[in-house]
């Protein structure tokens, strides 16, 4: 009997992370737990007993995606120019976090300073961020004191911002490149010298 207890409980798990990547698709981090329930054909307790709550269910709707954008960011570790890993990797993370509905909510809701959350989206995507981020550093190409969670933060905000929009994604990736670029035409920057020249990004 506990055989069989355990080949349905992981039937139901698969069945109702199936209808949750559909209705978070639809209607983004605030899909509906009990219709998620009820369109895997399972009770409520059941659904909570296998996601204790909203966060732990998105965690396991984007895992997937995480652990790619993870391995993304380990290939890119040792590329010759340091900015640009970073810079394509920010890019990769801003185009998923538009164009998949709930990641950004999943992100805004994720507390990289709380150590009972180790597997959440943010933790798990800040640290397979570091090691671009500290050689983008150590090259002089980003600011020493930008943070991991000072970068998904900001690609957070961009894709909140731009999320329901018809090109979505596209928009996203402008005002990411915009933020990188700065808003002040460089005539009117003022003349940059020394560390503050070397360290932006």
């Amino acid at each position: 009997m506990p055989d069989r207890q355990r080949a349905d409980a992981r039937r139901n798990y698969a069945r109702i992370l199936a209808v949750a990547e559909q209705e978070v698709a639809a209607h983004g981090a605030d899909a509906s737990l009990e219709r998620i329930a009820r369109l895997a054909g399972v009770g409520s307790a059941t659904v909570r007993r296998h996601f204790p709550g909203r966060r732990a269910l998105l965690q396991a709707v984007f895992s997937e995606r995480i652990e790619s954008l993870c391995a993304h960011a380990e290939s890119l570790t040792e590329a010759p120019e340091p900015r640009a890993a970073l810079l394509e990797w920010l890019g990769a993370l801003t185009d998923y976090s538009a164009s998949a509905r709930g990641m950004a909510e999943a992100l805004a809701q994720d507390g990289l300073d709380d150590p009972s959350h180790e597997s959440a989206c943010a933790v798990v995507l800040a640290r397979g961020l570091e090691p671009l981020l500290r050689r983008a550093a150590e090259a002089g190409a980003v600011a020493r004191d930008v943070t991991a969670g000072d970068l998904l933060a900001l690609v957070t905000g961009i894709a909140l911002a731009t999320e329901g929009r018809p090109e979505a994604a596209v928009e996203a990736r402008r005002l990411l490149e915009l933020t990188i670029r700065g808003v002040s035409p460089e005539g009117l920057a003022g003349k940059r010298t020394g560390e503050a020249a070397a360290t932006r990004v």
